[in-house]
């Protein structure tokens, strides 16, 4: 049989301590591997974003290491839980370990692989945009968008939202930057670095120092 690493990947925490997403994604390669004739030989996950750059999840840091030392290829469920993004996908193409996406079948070539991630990444605007445009076109038709009988309430449960949000970004990005911090980098060439690996901050804008100090004093 032929020898492959395993890959998983859920967004949330609470994803990952129901172990549905993760037990779902085991059960498809499962399958795929018996009816491939593959043999797993380890598994790696994470519980990040896909947004998040390979450096920020030490699970696919690990297949990739795992995999290029065996030179097997790594299999997952699905294409979305390598990313979505395709400029990700594409640097992972770039490091030589080969990739087999279970819902695509084993002889799926590369540059097929690079336009899902295209046509994904597409998709993904384009969803964003139309609702956008909807909202706007309620808007200026003189609806009033959302539920305004709770209003003090639901400011409430967002501030709440906003701050477990944080802090669950944070709890994923401060390993790395303390490890960047305990090497002697200033907060502002962390913020550097941070922006050259694209690692996005909780608001989806440019890290600084600032942004940096902020997720280093958020409490674990």
């Amino acid at each position: 049989m032929r020898q492959a690493v395993i890959y998983r990947r859920v967004s949330t925490g609470e994803q990952g301590k129901s172990g549905l997403g993760l037990a779902g994604q085991a059960d498809a390669i499962a399958r795929f591997c018996e009816a491939e004739g593959f043999e797993a030989v380890e598994g790696f996950q994470d519980v990040a974003s896909g947004k998040l750059p390979i450096d920020a999840r030490p699970g696919l840091a690990a297949a990739l290491d795992k995999a290029r030392k065996l030179r097997c290829p790594i299999i997952v469920s699905k294409l979305d839980r390598l990313s979505r993004d395709v400029a990700f996908i594409s640097g992972l193409m770039a490091r030589n370990v080969p990739f087999i996406v279970a819902e695509l079948g084993a002889d799926t070539d590369p540059f097929v692989l690079h336009l899902y991630a295209a046509l994904s990444e597409k998709e993904r605007r384009m969803i964003g945009d139309r609702t956008k445009a909807a909202l706007a076109a309620k808007k200026a038709a003189g609806a009033v968008l959302g539920n305004r009988s709770n209003l003090a309430e639901a400011r409430a449960k967002a501030s709440e939202a906003k701050k477990a949000a944080a802090a669950a970004f944070a709890a994923r990005v401060r390993p790395e930057i303390e490890r960047m911090r305990e090497a002697g980098l200033a907060l502002s060439r962390i913020a550097e670095r941070l922006s050259a690996l694209q690692v996005p901050t909780s608001r989806g804008g440019e890290w600084t120092a600032t942004a940096v100090k902020r997720v280093l004093a958020q409490v674990s």
